[in-house]
């Protein structure tokens, strides 16, 4: 995959070409860069499998039309695709140049390994950038995950998960009952919107070991928690991580369906989109099945919103997803090229119109033209929005990111069986300390 280097071209220079710029949504202004210096060069993408993946392949034979570079790409399912990343990454000869990777799962690993090539330079060069990326574009949440602690870029923010609180707005008005703020007030209402005998419960949520902890990182970061002090030490058994676990607790145990302990995403979308749930805090990328008709009984009554404040601040728990290039690629450029226009504004608003992904730029949110062809409600959108001045990222950037999922999430579950939650995270941040210590030094 040798890069073909041919003579400089005038990107607007033919009306196919400016057919191409048209379509890929770079203006006219963009014209400094050179897209067609690579063209001839073939670039191997590695996808896990998802809107994302299917918005790029969709739309592919725009960016050839434009760079004459070709794009071969292949989706994975998830699990299978950050496997085979490693493994191959680690190896220092990847079949890939573009790698899609999950920020909350892979960001430190990758850093650590030196597996992604550095970006910053590429950025800050006309030649090669459209004048409207730049990284102001991009939310908080977005730069965190893609710099490194040296603040360098190494990947490109794709796509955010901003987690939101979804309301069913018929057994709201039932009761008379407003929109929660705080989650004080979240904990009333779903007390009174409780009720066995009919089959409704005030609040959904996952309960199932693992999947729980992107729920309770909402609580967590709102009671003023941090997962990491200033020397890289875990923080989750203080006072904060106690009171985020007893709300969790309340909130699992008092108000919401039987089983929950087991319930994943799945299962709490189910009882949401039944009617038997009132309220249920998760991603927002859930909305379509919400609001279809042939899926769901709630269609035209859910509200959205943002997370209700907690005493120590207000934040949506956020994670996301990024495209950076194998520091093993000998098309670095060129890859370049396809990975700023795979985050492109064009690209963004498809996405973002078909409910496949929230774009981590805030042009592509603040487009008027984009948010007019958004399918899903207005509220939603505005959730979206609203989500992304508030984000914070919802796990710790550490490499053991699954095993500190797993061993925190077993202590959440217990508390559902009545266990104290103080001594369950204790013996959670016992069992992880260690595990977190060797993986820093190896």
């Amino acid at each position: 995959m040798r890069e073909q280097r041919m003579s400089r071209r005038a990107v607007l220079a033919g009306s196919a070409a400016a057919g191409a710029m048209a379509l890929s949504g770079f203006p006219a202004w963009a014209a400094d860069v050179d897209w067609k210096k690579y063209s001839g060069t073939k670039l191997e993408v590695i996808l896990a499998k998802g809107p994302r993946g299917d918005n790029l392949q969709k739309y592919a034979k725009e960016f050839t039309e434009l760079s004459g570079i070709e794009v071969e790409s292949e989706q994975i399912p998830e699990q299978q695709q950050r496997q085979k990343c490693v493994i191959e990454l680690a190896s220092g000869k990847p079949s890939f140049d573009v790698v899609h990777l999950s920020y909350h799962v892979q960001k430190r690993q990758f850093e650590k390994g030196g597996w992604l090539a550095d970006l910053t330079g590429f950025m800050k060069d006309p030649k090669l950038t459209a004048p409207d990326l730049v990284e102001s574009d991009f939310s908080a949440a977005g730069l965190q995950y893609a710099k490194d602690d040296k603040a360098r870029m190494l990947s490109l923010p794709w796509s955010v998960d901003y987690f939101i609180l979804y309301y069913n707005k018929e057994l709201f008005a039932k009761k008379g009952i407003e929109i929660p703020k705080t989650l004080d007030e979240m904990v009333m209402s779903a007390e009174k919107l409780t009720d066995p005998k009919e089959g409704t419960f005030g609040f959904v949520g996952r309960g199932l070991r693992n999947a729980n902890m992107t729920l309770w990182t909402n609580f967590f970061l709102n009671y003023g928690g941090e997962f990491l002090d200033a020397n890289g030490n875990i923080l989750t058994d203080g006072p904060e991580a106690i009171e985020a676990t007893k709300l969790y607790q309340t909130l699992l145990t008092k108000v919401a369906p039987p089983g929950v302990a087991g319930f994943n995403w799945m299962e709490s979308m189910a009882a949401f989109t039944q009617g038997r749930a009132a309220m249920w805090i998760d991603g927002v990328g859930w909305a379509p099945p919400l609001e279809n008709p042939t899926a769901s009984r709630v269609v035209g009554k859910v509200g959205y919103t943002v997370v209700p404040a907690g005493p120590k601040g207000q934040y949506s728990a956020t994670y996301g997803d990024g495209i950076g290039i194998a520091q093993a690629s000998p098309n670095k450029e060129a890859a370049y090229l396809l990975c700023q226009w795979m985050v492109s504004r064009a690209q963004g608003a498809r996405l973002l119109q078909a409910g496949g992904g929230v774009p981590f730029r805030n042009s592509v949110l603040d487009d008027p033209a984009t948010r007019s062809g958004v399918k899903m409600p207005a509220e939603w959108l505005q959730s979206v929005i609203s989500s992304a001045k508030i984000s914070k990222l919802g796990l710790p950037v550490i490499i053991p990111v699954a095993e500190f999922r797993d061993i925190v999430g077993s202590a959440l579950t217990a508390t559902l069986s009545g266990a104290d939650p103080a001594t369950e995270l204790k013996k959670a941040h016992e069992q992880f300390r260690p595990i977190l210590e060797r993986s820093e030094k190896t």
